[in-house]
């Protein structure tokens, strides 16, 4: 059965980081099934990882095209595999996908981080005499548990992480396989082939989304909150509340935007695009004897994008708080609730790297992954930093209590918009602009000849909103349209 995942994103680490997965040249069944048991005790609440055997990995980087499995043992390999995976104790079935990478068949072994964990595996699992013991990834390898690992393992076995676990007040039905099928296209999935000929029930089994027998399965929190109309029916207040306060947090003067609901992925796109919109500027200052202009943003997109998608990513799912943003004259504060791991002291976050122990939402992590709303693990907050140091913006704030109960990250203005008066548009060169318009206008220059439809699919955002931002454009005489409106047109700056 396909996988829901893309190969090659898998292979090039693009969709899951690499610690996750492991390469084997050929079936070593001793080493495949410890590192079976170690992804399926997922004792750092990462989401298991992936077994790719028929390419050769030296230091860890896979090697293409793969040496790649021969044919002819395919089916003995898999027969194999179910024997084996009754060794396991408790018995546990990993995923398994023969995948054509350059023309060889690879074998590419899913493992997601187990509903009965702790999980033990002889140390050879085809030796005649069978010594058990429990595996565990460490430091990107799979290795025996020691005393106090198997106890935090035995002590984790009552953890599940919540986007993990069945929902018993929900059904299949309230999944809508419209947006399942939409994932699997966004994705590049083989997957999406497969849902022709299948029910939702059997496509959401192959993704791991479904617990239980057939006569009584629930869907896992992660697949409702990813593919469900209306998530907030079984999460309350799972939601963006934007607040503007325009004459400052002091003033009583303030005016909210609608709340942005719907599934996780459809909030962070449709936050971010309200922000483009209503918030985000631009100032191009030519300066003389050069010949680049200084762009500057007032808030730079990839940090907003990473502070939106992880305020969403690691909401506490359980709580009945909305991610909240406030935007002020001088900077935009995200309010998430559900703060984040206790092994992170508060002071790392202004200081250092992060590395957090666990993560609250695995799954969910790894499907916005796959849809290049997040990054890899513990790359937010540089990534957050790093943004903000190339657009010269001051550095970010981030606070959270000893509780943990929130998680609060400021953005400050960039210095050359503090005086500036909202609104103000000074032409090309010199002037502020709306960040979504000034995009467009960028696009126009950059791809020249061509109509609403191109610029509509390169944003994308409906052609409407382009058809609308181009009457903007026209209207402050920054672009031309030529040609025939009825033969055919295009616009030009």
């Amino acid at each position: 059965m396909p996988l829901h995942f893309n190969i090659r994103d898998l292979i090039s680490g693009r969709t899951v980081e690499s610690d996750r997965i492991e390469y084997k040249r050929g079936w070593n069944p001793a080493a495949i099934y410890r590192s079976i048991c170690a992804f399926a005790n997922d004792f750092d609440d990462i989401g298991g990882g992936y077994i790719i055997i028929g390419i050769d990995a030296p230091e860890g980087r896979p090697v293409l095209p793969p040496a790649g499995i021969d044919e002819d043992t395919i089916d003995h390999i898999q027969r194999e595999m179910v024997g084996f995976n009754n060794l396991i104790n408790p018995v546990y079935f990993s995923r398994v996908s023969v995948e054509d990478v350059d023309g060889k068949k690879i074998i590419v072994i899913w493992v997601p981080g187990g509903q009965n964990r702790p999980y033990e595996v002889p140390d050879d699992i085809s030796a005649k005499i069978k010594r058990y013991g429990y595996y565990i990834r460490w430091m990107g390898n799979s290795v025996r548990a020691n005393k106090q690992q198997r106890e935090e393992l035995i002590y984790l076995s009552n953890k599940v992480p919540f986007d993990d676990r069945p929902n018993t007040q929900a059904s299949a039905d309230d999944i809508s396989f419209t947006l399942l099928k939409e994932h699997l296209r966004l994705t590049n999935s083989r997957l999406l082939e497969w849902t022709e000929a299948h029910s939702k029930s059997e496509v959401l089994r192959q993704m791991e989304l479904l617990y239980g027998p057939p006569e009584l399965e629930y869907p896992k929190n992660v697949a409702l909150m990813l593919f469900a109309d209306n998530p907030e029916r079984f999460f309350p207040c799972t939601r963006v509340e934007i607040v503007h306060f325009p004459k400052g947090a002091d003033d009583p003067e303030f005016f909210e935007a609608p709340a942005i609901t719907g599934p996780v992925p459809q909030i962070i796109r449709q936050t971010l695009l309200y922000l483009r919109a209503t918030v985000l500027k631009e100032k191009i200052r030519k300066v003389k004897g050069q010949a680049e202009a200084v762009r500057n943003w007032n808030y730079p997109y990839e940090a907003l994008e990473e502070v939106v998608a992880n305020a969403l990513y690691h909401r506490d799912y359980q709580t009945r708080e909305p991610v909240e943003i406030r935007i002020y004259p001088d900077r935009i504060v995200v309010l998430n609730y559900g703060g984040p791991d206790r092994s992170i002291k508060p002071e790392a976050f202004n200081h250092g790297v992060i590395l957090p122990r666990r993560y609250r939402n695995r799954r969910l992590g790894d499907f916005l992954k796959e849809l290049d709303l997040t990054e890899g693990k513990a790359t937010g907050i540089p990534t957050i930093r790093k943004s903000l140091s190339i657009n010269g913006s001051p550095a970010p704030e981030f606070e959270t209590d000893e509780e943990r109960s929130y998680f609060l990250v400021a953005l400050y203005i960039h210095p050359e918009f503090i005086e500036e008066p909202d609104g103000v548009v000074n032409g090309v060169v010199n002037g502020v602009v709306n960040g979504v318009v000034n995009e467009l206008l960028n696009l126009i220059a950059e791809f020249p000849g061509n109509r609403v439809p191109f610029f509509a699919d390169k944003m994308n955002v409906p052609a409407r909103s382009v058809q609308r931002w181009l009457e903007t454009l026209r209207k402050e005489k920054k672009i031309e349209y030529r040609g025939a409106p009825k033969t055919g047109g295009y616009w030009e700056i």
